[in-house]
């Protein structure tokens, strides 16, 4: 038998849980968090855990003094976003994305990565 309190308890967790497991999470970024580069990379390319809203996600890459490294837009596809990039010189580079899954809960983060030279 189970008691009235622990039901609940069991009830929130089960809801948590499945709510948790519905937003977007980044699962492989390339270039990804931290990497040193000796060659400048062409495009980047995050992978998420859930369909992606286009019109509500996307990413940004900006080299040392803020200024955009894009060469176009960012695309949208299924679970991806894509950005093609500007030939990158030697530097820090910083990536910020958010993503909006088909159930519209957000995410967002950032990272670095380097090109060497």
């Amino acid at each position: 038998m189970m008691l009235p309190g622990r039901s609940l308890v069991v009830a929130a967790a089960v809801l948590y849980s499945s709510a948790a497991a519905a937003h977007a999470m980044l699962e492989h970024a390339h270039p990804s968090a931290g990497a040193v580069l000796h060659q400048s990379p062409a495009t980047l390319q995050l992978q998420f855990s859930e369909q992606l809203e286009p019109l509500f996600s996307g990413a940004t890459v900006t080299d040392p003094r803020g200024q955009s490294a894009a060469a176009g837009a960012a695309t949208i596809q299924g679970t991806t976003i894509t950005v093609p990039l500007k030939p990158l010189p030697a530097g820090a580079y910083r990536v910020r994305w958010h993503a909006v899954s088909v159930d519209t809960h957000r995410t967002e983060g950032s990272y670095a990565f380097t090109v060497a030279p």
